[in-house]
């Protein structure tokens, strides 16, 4: 039988409440500084393939493509890491975007994104990362497929203006912790090996 090749993460940022931005906020909740941004672009230069779903994809290419232009609005260092995902292979899941895709090194993939994502672990190498695209992440967490389960909390509470509340439609999932870090004396990384339960801890 195969070894899986390839780990699956789930790549997430999250205000303390749960949520995956907010009205009005700027990115990152305007809070990313440059040991987050640098810890970023070395994660970047990884054997990473990034996966995504269409609206992310289309925000991120935007953005991406905005920073390359001159006068743009991005610091230097946000600049430098939208840019460098132009360089980074990923795989966009939808049924809706059209080949070719005009942002660098993405490959489209119109079929079922669960076993697309169950194929490319068992023929893949490195670490497929997704990025955004909640309802992606949930789908691969309930099959079973995720390995790691990574988090940056931002130190914010969004309860009036917060959008897309992560945690919504997941299952219950005991988490145990890997790695923790702190970037820039205010943002937390939580890193977890997820496991689906049928039953609250500490009972059965």
């Amino acid at each position: 039988m195969s070894e899986t090749t390839a780990t699956l993460m789930v790549d997430l940022i999250i205000s303390l409440d749960g949520y995956a931005s907010a009205d009005g906020w700027p990115g990152w909740w305007g809070l990313e500084g440059p040991e987050y941004l640098a810890w970023l672009g070395e994660e970047s230069k990884k054997d990473v393939t990034t996966l995504m779903g269409a609206n992310t994809y289309r925000v991120m290419s935007g953005m991406s493509g905005q920073a390359a232009e001159a006068g743009s609005e991005f610091s230097k260092e946000e600049g430098d890491t939208l840019e460098g995902l132009a360089a980074v292979p990923k795989v966009i899941f939808s049924s809706t975007l059209k080949e070719p895709l005009a942002w660098p090194n993405s490959e489209l993939v119109s079929g079922d994104a669960v076993e697309a994502v169950r194929e490319m672990k068992q023929t893949r190498t490195g670490t497929l990362s997704t990025l955004g695209s909640l309802s992606l992440c949930r789908s691969l967490l309930s099959a079973g497929l995720v390995d790691r389960y990574r988090l940056v909390v931002f130190p914010v509470i969004t309860g009036k203006t917060g959008r897309e509340r992560i945690y919504d439609g997941y299952p219950d999932v005991a988490l145990d912790m890997v790695e923790s870090r702190t970037f820039d004396g205010r943002l937390q990384l939580l890193e977890y090996v997820p496991r689906i339960i049928d039953a609250p801890l500490g009972r059965g």
